[in-house]
């Protein structure tokens, strides 16, 4: 099946011992990372636009089947609110096709007080994109889940981003997978709230949500190209447990953590 799950980031080092070998250094979690999992989330680029030696650098330290999806940066997002913001796309494009091959899609995560009044916006925005880079939206707040802003985002193949999380009800986002706006599917495990700050451990039982996930992965990846899933620790405490609970249901490849310790002393 097409599909990609990663988690959402890497640089973690409550995961050493649960996840990364014992002793591995900050510089070698990314490389560790990418031997367990073919994607991943970055959430620094939501921050600020990197500097293309920054993005060289995360492609030179995994292999050549792995794919990064990146944020677009909240200037453009939450402080320009898709206006004006021309240049600063440009730039951030370019930065990302730095990763060449190893670029996945682009996340355009919206505020949770961008409303649908700010249909224009969206509107003028979407055909400014470039069509060599996968795109998917996120917004927090329900009243945009409706007709016409979904075949907003299908004229312009922009995937709507299926969220687990607190702002849409999990069975609205379980219905609209059956409706793929764009060339990829873009799935995100967030959980309810920031409340877990251990992430080490597994501290809320997803099994059932995972379940309900997983039972319409297949559909979903049979209608796009790729379906990209990350997984957020706050979802149950340690995302790269969620992401192998996902795999064993799926019939995917697992790769457990003592096979990363094997694998380290090779390297």
């Amino acid at each position: 099946m097409p599909i990609r799950l990663g988690t959402q980031g890497w640089n973690y080092s409550a995961w050493t011992g649960p996840f990364y070998p014992d002793g591995t250094r900050p510089a070698e979690y990314l490389t560790t990372y990418s031997r367990a999992f073919g994607t991943v989330e970055v959430d620094s680029t939501f921050y600020a636009i990197p500097a293309a030696k920054t993005v060289r650098g995360w492609a030179s330290r995994v292999g050549d089947d792995f794919t990064f999806a990146l944020k677009l940066p909240q200037e453009i997002t939450h402080e320009q609110r898709l206006r004006h913001a021309s240049d600063q796309c440009a730039q951030f494009f370019d930065v990302a096709r730095e990763l060449g091959a190893k670029l996945g899609p682009i996340l355009i995560q919206m505020g949770p007080d961008f409303a649908p009044d700010e249909l224009p916006a969206l509107q003028e925005f979407l055909p400014q994109l470039p069509r060599d880079i996968d795109f998917a939206i996120e917004f927090r707040q329900r009243g945009w889940i409706r007709d016409d802003v979904l075949a907003l985002l299908t004229e312009h193949e922009v995937a709507l981003a299926l969220v687990d999380a607190r702002w849409v009800p999990r069975d609205t986002m379980l219905e609209l997978a059956a409706r793929p706006t764009g060339r990829i599917a873009y799935l995100r495990w967030m959980g309810p709230n920031r409340d877990i700050v251990d992430y080490s451990r597994i501290q809320v039982d997803r099994t059932r949500e995972l379940e309900s996930w997983a039972a319409v992965m297949p559909m979903i990846a049979s209608r796009v190209r790729t379906a990209y899933g990350y997984v957020n620790n706050h979802f149950g405490g340690h995302s790269p447990e969620h992401i192998r609970m996902l795999q064993r249901m799926l019939g995917m490849p697992i790769v457990k953590p003592e096979a990363l310790s094997d694998q380290l002393g090779l390297f």
